[in-house]
C-alpha cells in the first residue's frame, strides 16, 4: 500500500517512450508531448527533467550512445510472471483518499473499522486500493485513490462508504510477494519490460491492486499483492 502506484508506473512508461522517440530525432518535441499523453511542451518537460535529470532537448543532443535505454529502477532487476485475466466487473465498498498516494493507509485503516458491520460481515470478498489519476498530470494535492472492500453487488453499504465498480475485461495481472514498500520492482518488471514487449495497450481505465493476505498476520516477506493494469 506504501509503494509505486499503476498511476506513477504509467507516468514513468511515458517518459520511457519519449526518451525512445526523443533518440530517434524525426519528431518534434510538442509532437512527442502530446504522443505521451501531455497537454503542453512546458508539462512534459518538467516532468521529463524531473525523471531523467535533463531537458528533453538536452537529452536528444546528448543521447546514450552505444547503451540500449532501460527504465531506472531500484536494486536488481526482477522477473515476474504476468497473466492476462479476463476479470470480471468488480464493486467495491470505498473510503476515497485526496493527496499523496503513500498515505492512502489512513483510508485503509478507516475501512477497516467497517468490517464487522453487520451488511458487511457475509460480503466481503477482498481488499482492494484503486489509483485514478496520473501523478503527471495531477498536483500531489488533488490526486485521488480508493481503499475498498470487494463487496456482492447485492451487498448494502453502510453510511459512510461509497460504491466504486471496476469494468470487466483484459487486465494484465502480476502478483508480488514481499514488503507493500518494495513493490516498485514489480512495477518496474510490469511496465518497463512486460508491457513494452507484450503488443498491448494499457486501458482507459484506473489500475488497481488487490491485497491477498493480512498484514496484521503475515510476515512482510510473506506479503501478496496482485496488481492489476486493465488493458485495451
Amino acid at each position: 500500500m506504501t509503494g509505486e502506484t499503476c498511476a506513477q508506473a504509467v507516468r514513468r512508461l511515458r517518459l520511457f517512450r519519449a526518451s525512445q522517440l526523443l533518440l530517434q530525432k524525426d519528431c518534434s518535441v510538442e509532437k512527442i508531448a502530446a504522443q505521451v499523453g501531455y497537454p503542453n511542451v512546458k508539462s512534459f518537460s518538467r516532468a521529463f527533467q524531473d525523471f531523467f535529470g535533463m531537458t528533453p532537448n538536452a537529452f536528444r543532443k546528448k543521447g546514450w550512445p552505444g547503451q540500449k535505454l532501460e527504465l531506472k529502477i531500484r536494486g536488481n532487476y526482477s522477473m515476474f510472471d504476468v497473466q492476462i485475466r479476463a476479470l470480471p466487473s468488480q464493486r467495491l465498498a470505498t473510503i476515497a483518499h485526496k493527496g499523496p498516494y503513500t498515505g492512502i493507509g489512513q483510508s485503509f485503516e478507516k475501512l477497516f473499522g467497517f468490517a464487522n458491520s453487520p451488511d458487511l460481515q457475509s460480503a466481503i470478498g477482498g481488499i482492494a486500493g484503486v489509483y485514478f489519476d496520473d501523478p503527471s498530470q495531477v498536483a500531489e494535492a488533488d490526486l485521488t485513490s480508493a481503499a475498498g472492500f470487494i463487496v456482492s453487488d447485492d451487498a448494502k453499504l453502510p453510511a459512510g462508504l461509497e460504491e466504486t465498480v471496476l469494468q470487466a475485461g483484459d487486465h494484465a495481472v502480476l502478483t508480488y510477494k514481499g514488503p507493500y514498500e518494495e513493490t516498485q520492482v514489480a512495477y518496474d518488471h510490469l511496465f518497463g519490460h512486460w508491457l513494452p514487449n507484450s503488443k498491448r495497450e494499457p486501458d482507459d481505465a484506473p489500475c488497481f491492486e488487490r491485497y491477498l493476505n493480512n498484514p496484521a498476520d503475515t510476515k512482510p516477506e510473506d506479503l501478496l499483492t496482485e496488481i492489476c493494469l486493465p488493458l485495451k
